[in-house]
């Protein structure tokens, strides 16, 4: 009994190591460090870290040799931090070579290694040259912090001109009428939208109108064809007699040889007809005053 009891606190036992192992193992892996893979392991000492975690890689001309293993304040040195780095098992690291902490636009800093040529290599777990690059970020920081404190002055009479301008009450009148001329335009905009939508009627309208001009048209030209099967000639032939006739006329009363000349152009005879209707009007008068000179009525 206590020979099986003892065998099953061992595998229980064994198992929980197992899974530890494991667990290590797997945070490890998880943080991109492989334990089966050999690794040389250097220290570097930096004032500030921004950025740097466990496991950012360490590079070389952008090729990554390793990755940072650990980090750790220095209580013994205040203000400075202790970076163990993981680098490739057949890298050698000449003296004087610089590990520099650079930082992308997003802020993840990265180790980059500055090898210098030589062949006085730093021994294995030997410090290195800590340094840290300010960055793209705050070198433009730095020279663009006196163009904006000179900047700034303009701003603020730029700021203070635009508030000017916006007290103005000619600016709220300008912007009254602009909400005149909005409505205006939506209204107008109104009366064209109500307008396309008659035009369908209208179209409708065209349309009557152009088939009312096609009945006309071929009334038209049926109107023509009769009037080209007319005797046109005949016509023609009477007209031209007729005003032959009148021709003719016209000629003898403008002639004083013809007897409608004569009347025409006689004096004499227009003064004797003048004279005859002067008599007649005297004997009409003269036959009202006394009609008895004139009429004789007998009584029987």
């Amino acid at each position: 009994m206590i020979k099986k009891l003892f065998k099953k606190e061992t595998i229980i036992g064994l198992c929980a190591i197992l899974a530890i192992i494991i667990l290590i193992f797997g945070i490890d892996y998880l943080k991109g460090i492989n334990l089966f893979h050999p690794a040389n392991y250097y220290y570097v000492s930096y004032t500030d870290v921004n950025g740097l975690s466990v496991s950012a890689p360490v590079t070389i001309n952008g090729y990554k040799v390793g990755q940072v293993r650990a980090m750790e304040y220095e209580y013994d040195n205040p203000g400075h931090i202790l970076v163990e780095l993981s680098l490739n098992k057949s890298l050698k690291i000449p003296k004087g070579t610089k590990a520099i902490i650079k930082s992308d636009l997003l802020g993840t800093a990265t180790i980059h290694l500055d090898i210098p040529d030589n062949t006085d290599w730093h021994d294995i777990g030997s410090k290195i040259i800590g340094e840290t690059d300010k960055g793209m970020l705050a070198g433009m920081g730095e020279s663009l912090l006196p163009t904006v404190e000179n900047i700034m002055p303009k701003v603020d009479s730029l700021l203070t001109s635009l508030n000017r301008i916006a007290a103005d009450p000619a600016l709220m009148a300008s912007v009254k009428r602009l909400d005149a001329i909005t409505s205006n335009l939506e209204s107008t905009m109104r009366s064209i939208n109500a307008s396309v939508a008659k035009l369908p009627s209208t179209m409708n309208n065209v349309n009557g109108v152009a088939a009312n001009f096609e009945v006309i048209s071929s009334n038209l030209a049926s109107v023509s064809g009769e009037l080209k099967n007319l005797p046109i000639q005949p016509i023609m032939n009477d007209l031209q007699a007729t005003t032959s006739n009148l021709k003719r006329i016209t000629q003898e009363l403008d002639s004083p040889n013809s007897t409608l000349g004569l009347l025409m152009h006689d004096r004499a005879l227009y003064d004797n007809i003048n004279n005859t209707i002067v008599s007649l009007d005297s004997l009409f008068t003269d036959i009202k005053r006394q009609p008895k000179r004139y009429i004789s009525i007998k009584l029987l």
